[in-house]
């Protein structure tokens, strides 16, 4: 499954490392992109084991706001 968030709270480059990073290294994600200037977030995976409100959750962790795009 591909879900895409949105962040509006990415003030630096690093901030994409820390994000995909952390999506990455959660069980049931294949892949995680994060794309600056936009605040997109594509996220890879299998919703049986990552949910949609997971991947929120650990977006929030980081201390980045984050919510569910419809696109």
């Amino acid at each position: 499954m591909k879900t895409i968030l949105r962040s509006q709270e990415l003030s630096c480059p690093s901030c994409i490392n820390k994000i995909e990073k952390a999506l990455t290294g959660t069980e049931g994600v294949s892949t995680a992109k994060v794309h600056f200037n936009s605040g997109r977030i594509e996220v890879v995976h299998d919703a049986q084991i990552a949910s949609t409100q997971k991947l929120v959750e650990v977006v929030r962790s980081l201390g980045y706001e984050s919510k569910v795009s419809p696109f």
